[in-house]
């Protein structure tokens, strides 16, 4: 086991006695080995529990669909790849936050984004970003995007079927330069020059199709990509919020700017008058 051979631990010989009169023990080698696992019932199936919780028949008198809706965008140019994500959560119809932070910082060289459930982005990117610093520690090297993602996906891939709700990027700068790969709860993991994740994203899609080059100025990107998740927040009412943007270099990601999506709005629409003159007045 990495961790193992890392701090030099003899699981069979290691236990912490929390209380001398119980008898009960936490063996660290269970706790190392299961830690991104749940223990649950033995009785207990997930896949049963979670076709009675999303039955649609009124005699059971549940019926649980969580809406959930974002607009997360990135894509490779000549100096790096480019984030851009929203920050509104939503709980059906309800906007439960305009401050969430969906780019999750793995590390200096890794950077996740959240699109689907939050909690389930947020617990397995950080596992995620655990299993990449035992997988350094023990290798002496970082790991490469390529296999970040594919442990990402093996690890979700796991729990398919069982409710998780996930739509992710991955994305980073190694050996082999810029990285860019797209992981989804159902262990889906695809790589391009571009993703864009949410209920938001075809509003994104719309803006990066039209003005998207490889060889795109940093300042360029960044108006892009900007421009893109403002769009979609425009028209996907589950998006607002501000923007948050990220560059990863090869000196590893900068955060780059965060901006309200009010303040672009206004921006947008003065750049629109002044060329186009001002609307007709009937």
């Amino acid at each position: 086991m990495a961790l193992e051979s890392v701090c030099g631990l003899k699981f069979n010989e290691t236990s912490l006695d929390f209380d001398a009169d119980d008898d009960s023990s936490c063996s660290v080698e269970k706790a190392l080995r299961c830690s991104t696992n749940f223990e649950v019932p033995l009785t207990f199936d997930p896949l049963a529990y979670k076709r009675h919780m999303l039955n649609d028949d009124a005699k059971t008198a549940v019926n649980i669909h969580f809406d959930h809706g974002t607009t997360t965008l990135g894509f490779k140019f000549e100096k790096g790849v480019i984030i851009a994500v929203d920050s509104r959560a939503t709980a059906g119809p309800w906007i439960a936050s305009q401050t969430v932070k969906k780019v999750i910082e793995i590390n200096k060289y890794l950077l996740g984004t959240m699109a689907g459930g939050a909690a389930d982005c947020s617990f397995w990117e950080r596992v995620l970003a655990k299993e990449c610093r035992i997988y350094e520690l023990r290798n002496k090297e970082r790991i490469s995007v390529a296999a970040a993602s594919k442990l990402l996906a093996n690890i979700v891939y796991n729990y398919k079927g069982m409710g998780l709700s996930m739509g992710t990027m991955i994305c980073g700068w190694d050996k082999r330069g810029p990285g860019l790969y797209y992981v989804d709860s159902e262990g889906t993991r695809l790589t391009n020059y571009m993703f864009s994740v949410g209920s938001g994203s075809t509003f994104a899609y719309g803006i990066l199709d039209n003005a998207y080059r490889y060889d795109l100025s940093e300042h360029e990107a960044y108006e892009l990509a900007i421009r893109a998740i403002y769009h979609a927040t425009h028209r996907d009412a589950y998006s607002g919020g501000t923007v948050n943007l990220y560059h990863m270099k090869e000196t590893g990601w900068e955060k780059i700017s965060s901006t309200d999506v009010k303040d672009l709005h206004y921006r947008y629409l003065q750049e629109k008058d002044g060329a186009d003159g001002p609307p007709p007045r009937n």
